[in-house]
């Protein structure tokens, strides 16, 4: 309630603020703070069904491997038993396609990239997805797309009204993706959800170790550099390193647990 209370304030200032300058269209600006207010208050439900068209859309264009294939058996093969997270069924797709690369959304979809898997043993695969999911079970991903609703175009499909989604246009997927890919996680978020991945890894009965060594091969592609997004679509290894906090710490402190919790670091059966 503190955080709509906010929202409301900033847009009233705003509003208050440009009205004193010379030809201002209040009605113009007043129908655009209301979309604003919408985007907002857009409820769970609709933020799950806006994500769902923008995952549908990109599944559409990308190239999805069908069951039959290598990559396919083996991420189900990893990921068995992972049903669900926080109540939201989970859908897991491979993209055939040389980036290394991996993303969650707020409707449970989870995409990873062949990249990814011809760079990093089975763990390491595991310590990503379990990093991204942490990004959905915590509520980072709901809230990348509320703040993408509302800086996109897709703001003009925000429904007034009732729980259903408005159905986007082509045009305003695009938007909505590029205002995605232009979002970043915080510091927190992206601390809270190596957390998360460090538990969920051993939850699976894994060896924690997986988080580490999956930053460090990361790292090591990027060339030491630790700059790009976290994952949501974007497609190069550096993007699921956030520049915030840096890959170093977060290495540091995933094998600072793994050894504290009396794990052993593995040998990688990928080099």
């Amino acid at each position: 309630m503190k955080s709509l209370r906010l929202t409301i304030f900033l847009m009233a200032a705003a509003f208050a603020a440009v009205s004193c300058g010379a030809g201002f269209d209040s009605s113009r600006a007043l129908v655009g703070g209301v979309k604003a207010l919408q985007a907002a208050t857009v409820t769970d439900a609709q933020i799950q069904a806006y994500v769902h068209q923008y995952i549908q859309a990109l599944d559409a264009q990308s190239p999805v491997l069908p069951e039959s294939d290598a990559y396919v058996k083996r991420l189900r093969k990893l990921t068995a038993g992972l049903t669900d997270v926080d109540g939201v069924p989970l859908n897991f797709k491979v993209y055939k396609t040389n980036d290394v690369n991996a993303f969650a959304c707020a409707d449970g979809s989870v995409r990873v990239y062949t990249g990814l898997m011809d760079l990093m043993d089975d763990n390491e695969v595991l310590g990503v997805i379990g990093h991204e999911i942490g990004h959905v079970a915590l509520k980072h991903t709901k809230k990348q797309m509320k703040h993408a609703l509302m800086t996109s175009a897709a703001l003009d499909a925000v429904a007034s009204t009732g729980q259903v989604a408005a159905a986007l246009t082509d045009s305003q997927l695009g938007a909505l993706g590029e205002a995605i890919s232009g979002a970043q996680f915080s510091q927190k978020q992206e601390s809270q959800a190596d957390d998360f991945g460090y538990e969920f890894i051993k939850a699976a009965g894994k060896n924690p170790w997986a988080m580490a060594m999956a930053f460090e091969k990361l790292q090591s592609i990027s060339g030491g550099s630790t700059a790009g997004n976290a994952a949501s679509g974007r497609s190069s290894g550096a993007s699921i390193l956030s520049s915030h906090p840096s890959t170093a710490s977060r290495i540091a402190n995933m094998s600072k647990r793994a050894t504290a919790d009396g794990f052993k670091r593995p040998a990688s059966s990928k080099k």
